[in-house]
């Protein structure tokens, strides 16, 4: 999955997003009341068949823009958009919104980021190795796709919507990293005269709004096992070593009084491992602390917010049945956490 799939509803209440055990639909599962028990997975979307790809974005009204690839013809596939507006209610059915090269099979995972108009950017990798982009207009219909350039991008992208609304895309090929900016509402995000040199490993990108000014970059690269944050404007700042090999998740909160990013990455060890510093002062570092139990490589991990604004992080084991864990932050100095309990 590429974005948050544990995200915060309109009702304060958490919202969780996986594939089914087939892998062809995309389920919900939601907490009752905030903090209460969970309901049981119900399909998004409609009964459309979609491959087991989904990017996922929250717009500024909390409403939720998911985006996946369906098969079309044998050998080809689409993309699709659904909305989900309120949690305990049904997304809207899967709409096509085409290819970036008309037709053809899948080019790459897609990622989507919507504006503080409300307005979903749907980026994917082409066929020429660039990416390009397919935005909604302030009433709901669709632009036609757009070529951003670049080349050589590989792995999935990471699109956010940046603390002024408009959206940043980052991707990664080879050798460097790029950036494209959004100017203006309703305009394409612009491409950076200069890639940043990069060995970022394909699938670990992660953005987060961290400022006024900025969204940054979370990589882990693959000659020094580095956790790295990029902003855009300067060469990329080694934060700390990767506590694995995977993407972070990463969310900005409150601790102690101070504005702080936390992160959280599968560890080496299969478990899970939290690291917090003050936001964009990376030269403070950061070090890692590990919880819970050791989880498989195919798990996947999520930070966010919960009705009170307190951090919980959730952990997803796909499987038959799927399980999902989740913890608190405690009421305490710190970044002490509960103990983990399912989602039942």
């Amino acid at each position: 999955m590429n974005g948050d799939w544990l995200i915060r509803g309109r009702d304060g209440g958490l919202c969780a997003y996986e594939f089914a055990p087939d892998g062809d639909a995309v389920l919900c599962r939601t907490e009752r009341t905030p903090g209460g028990a969970w309901t049981a997975p119900r399909t998004v979307g409609g009964d459309q068949r979609v491959h087991p790809v989904l990017a996922l974005a929250q717009g500024p009204l909390d409403y939720v823009h998911l985006v996946s690839w369906r098969p079309t013809v044998p050998g080809e596939a689409g993309l699709v958009h659904s909305t989900h507006f309120q949690p305990h209610l049904a997304a809207l059915d899967w709409i096509p919104i085409g290819h970036p090269n008309r037709t053809g099979d899948r080019t790459g995972p897609p990622a989507v980021a919507v504006d503080a108009q409300g307005r979903a950017h749907v980026f994917v990798r082409n066929r020429g190795g660039g990416v390009s982009m397919r935005a909604q207009r302030v009433k709901g219909s669709w632009t036609t796709w757009h070529d951003l350039k670049g080349r050589g991008v590989r792995g999935e992208l990471a699109a956010v919507r940046a603390e002024s609304g408009l959206i940043n895309v980052y991707a990664a090929s080879a050798e460097t990293l790029l950036c494209w900016r959004q100017e203006a509402f309703g305009t394409d995000p612009v491409l950076a005269e200069k890639p940043a040199p990069a060995l970022a490993r394909p699938d670990s990108l992660r953005a987060l709004a961290t400022s006024a000014e900025h969204t940054t970059l979370f990589y882990t690269d693959e000659e020094s096992d580095g956790l790295w944050a990029w902003r855009g404007d300067e060469a990329p700042v080694r934060l700390t070593d990767a506590a694995g090999p995977g993407p972070v998740s990463a969310v900005r909160c409150v601790l102690d009084g101070v504005d702080c990013t936390v992160l959280a990455q599968r560890a080496h060890s299969g478990r899970v491992a939290f690291a917090a510093y003050p936001t964009e002062l990376e030269s403070a570092g950061a070090w890692w602390t590990e919880s819970g139990p050791a989880l498989p490589p195919d798990a996947r991990i999520a930070l966010t917010k919960d009705a009170s604004d307190g951090i919980v992080a959730a952990t997803y084991v796909p499987g038959s049945p799927p399980r999902m864990h989740l913890t608190h932050r405690k009421n305490e100095p710190g970044l002490a956490l509960e103990a983990w309990r399912a989602a039942l």
